[in-house]
C-alpha cells in the first residue's frame, strides 16, 4: 500500500466528516509516514481550509435534513460512491487495522489513551478523530502529530479536484453524528470496536433518550467483531447488548481501572480527572485485543473473565497491564481535556464537556484541582467561569451543574476567536449565524442571571458553606448583596473576553490595546480592578470544544504554527 494512498483516505475521512462529527478511529500499522510532501504552487493551506469551509452545509439547509432523515443504509450507499469517485474502494479500507470508537463522551481520550499505548509498542499510527480544536489538520494525526500544513493541502486539492472532476450533482456533506448514521460507518471490517460513555447529545439527531442514543452508537458494531463498552446506566447497556446478539457481536463489559492495577503499582495516567480512568480502562481494553489479534493474525476472541455478569454482559479479560501501557497511560496528551495552563496569577482550567455527565465530571475535576493547589501568599483568588453552548444542549441544565464552583464572575462569548473570522479560516462555521451565536449567548446570561436569583438566600453577609473536602471558600469575601447582571459580562468574540479576565497579567496572551469600550460596561470596570489586584485567578473554559480551541489559539500561538 503506498504513502499517498494511506494519506489521501485520511484526506477522504476528513472532507467526508464535518466539523461537528462524532467519532474517532485509531488504526495502527507498520507502513505509515509522515515526512512533508512537495506542496503545488499557489496552494496554501489557509485557501485549502477556506475552501473545505464553502462545502458546510448551511444552517437552514441542514435544518430541513435533520426533519427529512432517511434510511441510514441508503446514505452509506452514497458514502461508497463518493469513495469510488476519490479512486478508492470499500475493500481498500477493509486492509486497514482499525479500532472505531464512538460514544456522547470520552471517545477522543479513549483514542488518545490507545493510540499512545499502541505507539509505546513501536507501532506506527494513523489517528482521526474530530472536531478540532485550533487547526483542521489536527482531525488527521500520523505517530501522534497532526500532519503537516503541506500535506494536508496536498491532499486536500487532490481529493477535491478528484469528486469536481466526477460529480454529476451538488455535493452536500452533512453532519457526523456517529454509529449508525455517520458516514465513517463505512468501515466494514475493523479490528475491535469500542463505545465510551453514553449521555444525552444532539437529541435533534440521535434521539431524546438515552435508550435511543444508545441505539444509534450500536451501529458501529460488525458480525464477529470484538466489541467493549464502559458501565453504563442499565437501560442503554441493554440496548446496547441486544444490537450486539442481532448482528452476532461479541460485547464486552470493561472492568473498573482498580482490578487492572490489582497485584501492580497504580496506573499513572497523562490526562487528569476521576472520569479519565473509565476512558483508560477502555482503552487498555482495545489496545489489548487489537495487539492480541494481530498475534493471531485476527483469528479468536477476547475469553471472558466471568460470564453473565451485568445485564448478560461477560466481563472483558482482567489482566496486569504491561510496561509499554503504563508508559503508554502515562505520556497520553490529549489538549482541551482536563488540561490545565499555569501562567503567572492566571491558571486556565480547559474541559470541552458539553453534556451533563461530562459538565458534572468537569466540575469534580475543576474543584479537586482547586484543593490541591499552593494558595498564595496575600490578596484575594478569583474564580471566572467562561462558558459557550452550542447545538441542541440545554444551556440552563449544564450553567446549574456548574454554580457549585462559586464563581465570582461569568463570563460568556461565541466560539469566535475574533469578532473578525478573517485569517482563521479554521475557526469558520457556516452552519449558524453571527446572529444566532451571538443571541444564544445573551440566553445564556439570562439563564446564568436567573439561576443567580434563585440562589439568593436572605441572609446575604452569612459566610458560603465550605466545599467538600475544603475548609474554606474561594469567594471574594464578603460579597455584597448584587442584582441581576452583577456578576455576568457578554463579549462578542474570544479575543476580548480574554483581554479582560487576564488584564494584562497573561505572559503570553498579550493584546497591544483593549478595544474601545470594552470597559464600559460597569461590571466590567469594576471586575476589571478586582481582577488586576487579585493573587490568583482560576479560570475554568468549558461548555463546548470549539469554545476551548479558540481559547487555545490565542493562549498558546505555537499551536497554530
Amino acid at each position: 500500500m503506498s504513502r499517498a494512498r494511506s494519506h489521501l483516505r485520511a484526506a477522504l475521512f476528513l472532507a467526508a466528516a464535518s466539523a461537528r462529527g462524532v467519532t474517532t478511529q485509531v488504526a495502527a500499522r507498520r507502513g505509515l509516514s509522515a515526512w512533508p510532501v512537495p506542496q503545488e504552487p499557489s496552494m496554501e493551506y489557509q485557501d485549502a481550509v477556506r475552501m473545505l469551509n464553502t462545502l458546510q452545509t448551511n444552517a437552514g439547509y441542514l435544518e430541513q435534513v435533520k426533519r427529512q432523515r432517511g434510511d441510514p443504509q441508503t446514505q452509506l450507499e452514497a458514502m461508497e460512491l463518493y469513495l469510488a469517485r476519490s479512486g478508492l474502494q470499500v475493500e481498500d479500507l477493509d486492509r486497514l487495522n482499525i479500532i472505531h470508537v464512538t460514544g456522547t463522551k470520552g471517545k477522543g481520550s479513549t483514542c488518545a489513551f490507545t493510540e499512545c499505548i499502541l505507539r509505546s509498542y513501536g507501532l506506527k499510527t494513523g489517528f482521526f478523530s474530530s472536531p478540532h480544536l485550533v487547526q483542521v489538520r489536527e482531525r488527521i494525526r500520523i505517530n501522534g502529530q497532526p500532519i503537516s500544513p503541506e500535506l494536508f493541502t496536498k491532499y486536500f486539492w487532490h481529493l477535491y479536484h478528484r469528486l469536481e472532476e466526477t460529480k454529476v450533482d451538488l455535493a452536500v456533506v452533512e453532519v457526523g453524528i456517529g454509529g449508525a448514521y455517520d458516514c465513517t460507518n463505512i468501515i466494514r471490517k475493523p479490528v475491535v470496536c469500542g463505545v465510551s460513555s453514553l449521555g444525552i447529545d444532539h437529541t435533534s439527531l440521535l434521539g431524546d433518550t438515552v435508550e435511543k442514543i444508545a441505539w444509534q452508537k450500536g451501529g458501529i458494531f460488525k458480525q464477529g467483531v470484538p466489541a467493549f463498552t464502559v458501565l453504563q446506566p442499565e437501560g442503554p447497556l441493554a440496548v446496547l447488548r441486544d444490537r450486539a446478539q442481532q448482528i452476532s457481536c461479541p460485547l464486552y463489559l470493561c472492568p473498573m481501572l482498580e482490578a487492572l492495577e490489582e497485584g501492580g503499582p497504580p496506573l499513572t495516567l497523562g490526562l487528569e480527572g476521576e472520569h479519565q480512568r473509565s476512558n483508560a480502562a477502555l482503552a487498555l481494553q482495545l489496545a489489548h485485543c487489537w495487539l492480541q489479534r494481530q498475534d493471531h493474525h485476527g483469528a479468536g476472541e477476547p475469553k471472558a473473565s466471568r460470564p453473565g455478569l451485568l445485564w448478560q454482559l461477560p466481563l472483558a479479560p482482567v489482566f496486569q497491564p504491561t510496561s509499554h501501557m503504563r508508559l503508554g497511560l502515562r505520556n497520553t496528551e490529549w489538549p482541551g481535556r482536563t488540561q490545565v495552563l499555569r501562567r503567572g496569577p492566571l491558571t486556565w482550567y480547559l474541559d470541552g464537556a458539553h453534556t451533563a455527565s461530562s459538565v458534572q465530571a468537569c466540575v469534580r475535576w475543576f474543584r479537586q484541582a482547586l484543593q490541591g493547589r499552593e494558595r498564595p501568599s496575600g490578596g484575594p483568588e478569583v474564580r471566572v467561569l467562561l462558558f459557550n453552548a452550542t447545538g441542541d444542549r440545554d444551556p440552563a441544565a449544564l450553567l446549574k451543574l456548574l454554580q457549585p464552583c462559586q464563581f465570582d464572575y461569568a463570563v460568556f462569548c461565541p466560539n469566535l476567536t475574533e469578532v473578525s473570522s478573517t485569517g482563521n479560516a479554521d475557526q469558520q462555521n457556516f452552519t449558524v449565524t453571527l446572529d444566532q451565536v451571538l443571541l444564544r449567548c445573551l440566553e445564556h446570561q439570562q439563564h446564568w442571571n436567573h439561576l443567580d436569583e434563585e440562589q439568593a438566600s436572605p441572609d446575604l453577609w452569612s459566610a458560603p458553606s465550605p466545599e467538600p473536602g475544603g475548609s474554606t471558600s474561594l469567594l471574594l469575601a464578603p460579597h455584597p448583596p448584587h442584582t441581576c447582571s452583577a456578576s455576568s459580562l457578554v463579549f462578542s468574540c474570544i479575543s476580548h473576553a480574554l483581554q479582560w479576565i487576564s488584564q494584562g497579567r497573561d505572559p503570553i496572551f498579550q493584546s497591544p490595546s483593549p478595544p474601545k469600550g470594552l470597559l464600559t460596561h460597569p461590571v466590567a470596570h469594576s471586575g476589571a480592578g478586582v481582577l488586576r489586584e487579585a493573587a490568583a485567578i482560576h479560570v475554568l473554559v468549558t461548555g463546548s470544544l470549539h469554545l476551548v480551541g479558540g481559547v487555545l489559539k490565542l493562549l498558546e500561538p505555537a499551536l497554530s504554527q
